[in-house]
């Protein structure tokens, strides 16, 4: 799919900006021009203060040009539509580019042509690293780069990507940098538990963005706790059910497939995110010492954790029925048999009926139902205007929410009208950014109350003041919560946490909540430093931070060259079948890894069509592929520039090296060098009497 450009509409009045007292103390460094971080609560008015200080300097610096990155591509449009095109666009030249090729379609042109421009922070980093004229440019083609969510600049993040070069570039004094306007409702502690490390953490964050001061209101903090006002917080806990016959059989099942194993050395803490890991790890264990009997029972047992897991979150149904799918699609594909899995499919069929029957008993149910039916009945009570969001952890989790909503009569009758809003992408179970966008309209607009969420509601999106938001059986930190306890901004608001007695989420809110307040004497901390202390400070950090990161560009180099491509073996990580040499795969795009080696095709099958919730430019999705002989999924073919070529991922084979057996998470794992797709060169190659 082309960019998408819009041009702000110049026959539009501009509107007059008007800030609060809290906003315009905050803003007033980068008035000055200073690198600074805003730190203002969700609802606080960050975006608007924001287009404030991007107005005055339009209207005071020569060749002034401003960039506004975001992280997610919904917030693209957002930041055009609800704020710089209204307040700049009459006088200025406004275009936001979302899409996946808009980093193709010219963008040096654009930013030339622009005063203001609207970009996810992947677009620019993909611009400032491009050798092409028309698509390359620099980081001092602009006077204002200014970062919403700041808080994501650090570690790995694109964010910090950008940074990282506009840091290096100011430590070798050249010239020209843009001014630097941070945006965030919360720094958070970056994983510290201690004052001093906090400290250290929110100067990271200040040294990554090259900022001078982080500026939160204090003259006028009682305005702002008018205009933001705190929900009500309520724990609403839940004591545990007496039995679980449903859960103990599934556990009893898992007991069996260790057995068969001969794995003793495993907690078998079934149902946790600990025992989750511990699986993921006997993946490996298998697929490196070629023990498929180790790999095959590890994806099943997987598969009964996530019911465990089903099971304490949502209805017992939900989860014998994600268990049931799961083993009615590999019925379907299921080649190659060998005793493990002759056993494992036996096991459930032996076991199916009478899990489905206790799914099915009602005075086992789980307890935090009945505790959230409570709750929102309480809110939605019928004829009232109430809004509110549900917060849980996986999308899964979202849709057996949401048909438990629409199956309650008592919900139904309160006048509950849900929808799911999940997180954006190309996979076939995201929704398109379409399909959020008139979800997040209809819930504003009272066509919808309540939101079945996962994590992609807690920041950024524009969405109506909630009355209720209750957080389910969610294990996530203190900027989480926060962000997620700022939705709740209507008058007499309610934040409830949904959890266990003693469980882990009750623990983790409550440990969230303390963290809160360790960032926020942090923060103060560093504001109550002298200039001279805080500069030093900084200047340390970033220096550390460039060594570091060459150390470690080093490193990378060295563990990607690790052997020669021509060396290393891609094996089917399920049954060991040969599928390709390193040198036989190619970077198309610095995204899709394929296959270019035509004998490939005689090793895998087809499976169904693709459909992603968008198109792209030069390629389009084709249909699943899987191994010829197990029917393990490898990933899918695509049709690039009219040839079609297999797009794998690296976790689903093993690498046989010189060294031995390895397995890599994602492609940047791997130990050889991988080259840049050859459009031309495969071409001819492929099709020489052409």
């Amino acid at each position: 799919m082309h960019a998408v450009i819009h041009e702000s509409v110049q026959s539009r009045e501009m509107e007059k900006i008007q800030l609060r007292d809290y906003q315009k103390e905050v803003v007033q460094p980068a008035l000055e021009g200073r690198n600074i971080i805003i730190w203002l609560p969700t609802g606080g008015g960050k975006t608007r203060s924001a287009v404030y200080v991007a107005q005055r300097h339009l209207e005071t610096k020569r060749q002034a040009k401003v960039a506004v990155l975001v992280n997610k591509v919904h917030l693209v449009d957002q930041h055009y539509s609800k704020e710089f095109g209204p307040f700049l666009g009459k006088t200025y030249s406004v275009k936001s580019i979302s899409g996946d090729s808009a980093e193709k379609d010219f963008f040096a042109k654009v930013v030339l042509e622009s005063d203001v421009i609207i970009c996810t922070a992947q677009i620019l980093e993909n611009a400032l690293r491009s050798s092409e004229e028309e698509k390359h440019v620099e980081l001092t083609d602009f006077s204002l780069l200014i970062i919403d969510e700041c808080h994501h600049t650090q570690k790995e993040s694109v964010y910090n990507k950008i940074m990282e070069r506009y840091v290096e570039y100011k430590l070798e004094g050249k010239a020209g940098l843009p001014q630097v306007l941070g945006l965030t409702a919360s720094l958070g502690t970056g994983g510290a538990r201690t004052l001093e490390k906090t400290v250290t953490h929110a100067l990271q964050i200040c040294a990554n963005l090259d900022a001078t001061a982080i500026m939160s209101s204090k003259v006028n903090a009682a305005e702002l706790a008018k205009k933001v006002p705190k929900p009500r917080k309520q724990y609403d806990i839940v004591e545990r059910r007496l039995q679980d016959p449903f859960a103990d059989y599934l556990k009893t099942i898992m007991g069996l497939i260790h057995d068969f194993m001969g794995q003793e050395d495993v907690s078998r803490s079934f149902g946790t995110q600990d025992y989750e890991a511990e699986v993921v790890l006997l993946t490996q264990k298998g697929k490196v010492e070629r023990n498929r009997m180790v790999t095959q029972c590890a994806l099943h047992l997987r598969q009964y954790n996530d019911a465990l897991m089903i099971n304490d979150t949502v209805r017992m149904e939900d989860a014998f029925r994600v268990l049931d799918e799961f083993y009615s699609s590999k019925e379907a594909s299921r080649t190659g048999l060998d005793g493990t899995d002759i056993y494992l499919f036996s096991l459930f069929q032996e076991h199916r009926f009478q899990l489905e029957a206790l799914a099915e008993l009602p005075e086992y149910e789980n307890p935090k139902l009945e505790k959230l039916q409570r709750i929102l009945v309480e809110q939605f009570k019928e004829g009232t205007t109430a809004r509110g969001i549900l917060f849980t952890k996986t999308r899964k989790s979202a849709q057996c929410l949401h048909e438990w909503v629409r199956s309650s009569p008592e919900m139904q009758a309160a006048g509950i009208k849900a929808a799911i809003l999940t997180g954006a992408g190309n996979l076939a179970n995201h929704m398109s950014q379409g399909e959020q966008r008139e979800t997040i309209s209809q819930f504003r607009t009272g066509v919808l109350n309540l939101l079945v969420s996962t994590s992609v509601a807690e920041e950024g999106l524009d969405i109506a003041e909630c009355n209720l938001v209750v957080r389910y059986g969610l294990l996530t930190n203190e900027i989480a919560m926060q962000q997620a306890s700022g939705r709740a901004r209507a008058e007499n608001s309610v934040y409830s946490v949904v959890a266990h007695a003693g469980g882990r989420e009750e623990c983790r809110e409550r440990t969230n909540e303390y963290l809160e307040e360790l960032s926020k004497k942090a923060i103060d901390q560093v504001q109550q430093m002298s200039p001279r202390e805080f500069r030093i400070r900084v200047s340390e950090l970033q220096k550390e931070a460039m060594i570091a990161r060459r150390l470690a560009e080093q490193r990378a180099t060295d563990n990607r060259n690790l052997f020669q491509a021509t060396r290393v073996r891609l094996l089917c990580c399920l049954c060991d079948a040969p599928v390709a040499r390193g040198s036989d795969i190619q970077l198309i795009e610095g995204a899709h890894y394929v296959i270019v080696n035509p004998d490939v095709k005689k090793c895998y099958r087809l499976g169904g069509q693709i459909v992603l919730p968008r198109t792209f430019e030069d390629w389009t999705p084709g249909q699943k592929i899987s191994c010829a002989k197990c029917g393990q999924e490898w990933g899918m073919e695509m049709m690039y520039k009219s040839v079609t070529l297999p797009n794998v991922a690296i976790r689903n084979f093993v690498m046989e090296t010189p060294a031995g057996r390895m397995t890599a998470k994602k492609w940047k794992g791997a130990k050889f060098h991988v080259e840049e797709f050859r459009y031309a060169e495969y071409f001819e190659k492929s099709f020489p009497h052409l």
